[in-house]
């Protein structure tokens, strides 16, 4: 199942098939934009003509689209040669009429322009008559082209959070050596300056103190450890990614469960670097947060 970003494009735009005889309709178009968002937002921005179409318009958007801001513009397009129509002949002599009967009680009245006689012929035309299964084929088309955009937006951040994972799961790899050393010279340096507080305490103190001092150091060396030790951030890290990695080959409506993974790995990288005691696992720590921030802003996108 592909996995689909919220951010998309597409459009619609064609003249129905109708009798010869018939007065010619004007093209319709449809337009979609859709953006990043927590819920699906839709507006719709329709002609007079098409208002009534709005609950089947939001099912269908519904029915295809899950999440995201959207916008649906739905309309007669206006083409350049239905910039100038072509008045009925009803129209011009209705017009017409109307201009003798005003000239004759105002005779100062100048006559109608072209320009305000193809205005009036605008206002004064019927409305055309739109077939409504059409209407809604055509927009189910535009959906169509909507999902194909998503896909293929979503596809290229699968490939950028792959390559994100990828640049961490080495970061770790070049954490995970450095741990046990970095915890052996920690545990070192704390009973070095534990001997050297005993042994400024003078030497009668330190024997009598020796044998349970030595317990108590090797006791608070183990705490130490224990408290520096990152190993255990390391392999749920590493477990967080292949989650990460199976819901992305998995497919599907994963944006929400993507963002609370990549909470869960801003939570072991923090840990990593609260806990370091030495700069390259410092360093390490700070370069896995600026990777899972990354992965962070392509996850809003996610539906």
């Amino acid at each position: 199942m592909p996995v689909y970003s919220m951010t998309g494009y597409a459009s619609a735009l064609r003249r129905p098939l109708q009798n010869p005889d018939s007065p010619p309709l004007p093209q319709l178009g449809v337009e979609l934009r859709s953006v990043n968002g927590r819920f699906l937002d839709l507006t719709l921005k329709l002609g007079e003509e098409f208002r009534h179409l709005e609950p089947q318009l939001r099912e269908r958007v519904a029915q295809a689209i899950r999440r995201g801001k959207l916008e649906l513009r739905l309309g007669s397009a206006r083409e350049e040669e239905e910039a100038f129509p072509c008045p009925q002949d009803s129209v011009l002599e209705r017009l017409q009429s109307l201009q003798s009967r005003l000239i004759e009680h105002f005779p100062q009245a100048r006559p109608l322009s072209v320009q305000e006689v193809l205005h009036w012929s605008r206002q004064g035309g019927a409305s055309p008559s739109w077939d409504e299964a059409w209407v809604l084929k055509l927009v189910e088309d535009a959906l169509d082209g909507l999902r194909e955009a998503r896909a293929r937006e979503g596809a290229r951040l699968v490939a950028i959070l792959l390559e994100k994972i990828e640049a961490l799961k080495q970061l770790a790899d070049r954490a995970e050596p450095l741990v046990p050393a970095v915890v052996a010279r920690h545990q070192q340096r704390f009973l070095d300056r534990w001997q050297e507080a005993l042994g400024q305490a003078g030497a009668l103190a330190h024997a009598e103190l020796s044998e349970a001092a030595r317990d108590r150091a090797l006791s608070e060396a183990a705490a130490q450890a224990i408290r520096i030790d990152v190993a255990e951030e390391l392999a749920r890290l590493r477990a967080h990614l292949d989650e990460i990695t199976a819901q992305l080959n998995k497919g599907g409506e994963l944006g929400k469960r993507l963002d609370f993974l990549i909470q869960e790995l801003h939570r072991e990288a923090n840990t990593l670097g609260s806990k370091s005691t030495a700069l390259e696992l410092s360093n390490i720590s700070v370069e896995m947060k600026v990777l899972i921030e990354q992965m962070r802003e392509q996850v809003q996108n996610i539906e």
